[in-house]
């Protein structure tokens, strides 16, 4: 029987740098240049300082100073200087493509609520974007209230998508009779009559704009948001109804924009181009059809390299930025003209793009629950130890680099056979705990020797994947990272300091819920999702941080309060004269907090309890002096951070 060769690769040892960590984290390909290590080992994030140079600024002594402060782990730390950047490379990067290509139109850059709703986030984009006229999308009556009171630049976009009732209409046009520049898109065949009649009713021609469901589709995770089955939007036949009602209502020159959506994070550029051929096709057709027009809304889309591969894999992207606006205004400039159109105003609702990047979760490791068979030494055999036993004992002395695959495969059968004998009364607990020790001894030793392969047969990866420690973080999955357990997105994930150190374990992250599916076991990887994380043996003597990235969009708000565990710190920083500044510090839930949002009330479980103490009194359970020590307790516990408390 023909068996595979292995090449034994004899590795050259050498002193493990902090670029070495960075290249092993990939942090140069995925870090848009915001974050680097120090050659002391530590992440560090670029701020502008009160200069306007650019620093490094360590994670790890940020940190520190919050513990110093007295804010713990978890906290998300935010910094405004990389919303900031990403605002004015997704402008700068319109601008340069419309001088190079001759463009006779504009960008307006558009920000959707939806992403992260977050007040500060949303004052911070408006703010800094207004040299820009950067503007802000709604899609809900809330956001839309929010977003009202936020714009203050006549020349900015107040884009209104989603479900419209009288209410939302009524304020919308109210917002465009004082004279901000907004504009209702109809997602719906029902809504433009509501709108006509509302309209009337206030004497106000409204900014209409409508939405096309493109038969083009997406890619990647939301490829489901165009094309046919798309749940909004309408189609050819239904746009043209509202172009024949318009005329009959003679407000056709109310129609002002072409607004469409192909999905959130489309990886792959060819799609963009599509859809934008098809959507241009009908904005043309719209301005032949007597409509003004003027504006086209290419929504959402602009990925994020999460993975910084590059490529298009649905956690990364096969185009930079300045790709992204090039061929939007290559494909749009080339078909107006050709067709004798005024070039369009270009708006799209990066979000993602914008958001992404300038939050960072940071937790620190709580306990380490080691791989098996990482001991040294191999159980002792008990005396008059079982055939079974005796073999599985000789498959471990006898494991070779040579006879790696015939020693795994007898392993597992040795080990199943007395988990049969377990079953079926013939092995003791005692045996069968003994014989599960040697055979995990025995995945160690494989574990070890298949690291030495060039080439590593299919069913012994397996091993390889088994063979983790698990890394307890304090942190909770659902609440701050959710699109990584509901659709696999891939996060960043790394230590922010030790990097000048080789990190030797195997690890997957655990989060404190009590939840199997609160664990982290998918990472960014050169070739593919990496199922372990390398990390740095567990000391305890100090805390052991671990940062995920890339984390600004959608995960504030998607967050949920599985097991009771709130809202994280939260933390803005940025730099004066060299040193890092702490603003804007939000404590994260406490447990009367989030108890508060399923329904109990804080003083009633404090008197329930006062009323059990008092009873466990006069039953003589406990002393008055317990009794006080247990209501203190309890108090001080519905005060407390929902998560570990050092």
């Amino acid at each position: 029987m023909a068996t595979r060769k292995h090449t034994i690769i004899k590795r050259k040892v050498k002193n493990w740098t902090a670029a070495d960590s960075a290249e092993l984290y990939g942090v140069d390909a995925w870090s848009n240049g915001y974050f680097g290590v120090s050659r002391s080992g530590e992440v560090t994030v670029n701020l502008v300082d009160t200069d306007g140079e650019k620093r490094a600024v360590s994670l790890h002594t940020i940190m520190n100073g919050l513990a110093e402060r007295g804010t713990d782990a978890p906290v998300l730390l935010r910094f405004r200087d990389l919303l900031r950047a990403r605002i004015d490379e997704l402008n700068q990067s319109f601008r340069k493509a419309i001088k190079e290509a001759g463009y006779k139109g504009t960008y307006r850059g558009v920000y959707p609520v939806k992403v992260n709703q977050q007040r500060e986030i949303v004052e911070e984009i408006v703010s800094y974007g207004s040299r820009y006229h950067y503007g802000l999308e709604a899609g809900s009556k809330p956001e839309l209230i929010a977003a009202m009171a936020q714009m203050r630049d006549p020349e900015a976009f107040l884009m209104c998508n989603g479900y419209k009732d009288d209410e939302f209409i009524d304020l919308a046009l109210m917002a465009q009779r004082m004279g901000i520049n907004i504009c209702l898109i109809l997602e719906m065949p029902n809504e433009l009559p509501a709108i006509l009649e509302r309209a009337r009713a206030l004497g106000i021609d409204p900014n209409l704009g409508v939405r096309v469901r493109l038969a083009a589709k997406g890619s990647g995770h939301w490829s489901e948001s165009a094309g046919d089955r798309s749940v909004f939007g309408l189609n050819t036949a239904q746009v043209i109804e509202v172009v024949d009602t318009l005329k009959e209502a003679n407000k056709l020159h109310c129609l002002k924009v072409l607004h469409y959506h192909q999905g959130s994070q489309i990886p792959n550029i060819s799609v963009v181009r599509e859809g934008l051929t098809e959507a241009c096709r009908m904005y043309i057709d719209l301005v032949r059809e007597g409509a003004p027009m003027g504006t086209l809304d290419m929504g959402g889309g602009l990925a994020v390299d999460y993975d910084g591969s590059q490529t298009n894999f649905h956690s990364s992207c096969n185009y930079t930025m300045e790709e992204y606006a090039r061929d939007i205004v290559e494909v749009v400039g080339e078909l107006c003209s050709k067709c004798e159109v005024p070039h369009p105003t270009l708006v799209t609702e990066s979000g993602r793009a914008i958001a992404a990047f300038h939050s960072v979760l940071v937790f620190n490791i709580l306990d380490v629950a080691s791989a098996p068979g990482q001991d040294a030494l191999p159980p002792a055999l008990p005396e008059n130890p079982s055939e079974i036993l005796k073999a599985l004992d000789e498959t471990r002395r006898m494991l070779t680099r040579k006879n790696i695959q015939e020693c795994y495969n007898d392993a597992n059968y040795y080990r199943d056979q007395l988990r049969m004998q377990f079953f079926y009364g013939s092995a003791s607990l005692r045996e069968r705990g003994v014989g599960e020790a040697i055979y995990w001894h025995i995945m160690g030793l494989i574990s070890r020797r298949i690291a030495e392969m060039s080439e590593i047969p299919e069913d012994l990866k397996e091993v390889s994947d088994n063979m983790v420690d698990f890394y307890y973080g304090n942190f909770s999955l659902f609440q701050s990272m959710p699109d990584s357990w509901a659709i696999d997105q891939l996060f960043p994930v790394m230590p922010i300091q030790r990097l000048c150190e080789r990190p030797t374990q195997k690890t997957v992250l655990v989060d404190i819920t009590c939840d199997c599916d609160g664990k982290v076991d998918n990472f960014i990887d050169k070739e593919d999702v990496a199922h372990s994380l390398p990390l740095h043996e567990f000391e305890g003597s100090e805390n052991y941080y671990v940062a995920v990235f890339l984390v600004g969009a959608y995960q504030e708000t998607l967050g949920d309060i599985h097991n009771l565990l709130g809202d994280t710190n939260v933390v803005s920083v940025h730099l004066e004269n060299g040193r890092p500044v702490y603003t804007d510090e939000e404590e994260g839930d406490s447990v009367a907090d989030v108890l508060s949002y399923v329904k109990y009330d804080s003083r009633d479980l404090v008197a329930q309890f006062r009323a059990l103490a008092e009873r466990a009194v006069e039953e003589g359970l406990i002393t008055p002096r317990q009794r006080r020590d247990a209501l203190e307790a309890y108090r001080t516990g519905l005060n407390g951070y929902t998560y570990y408390e050092l």
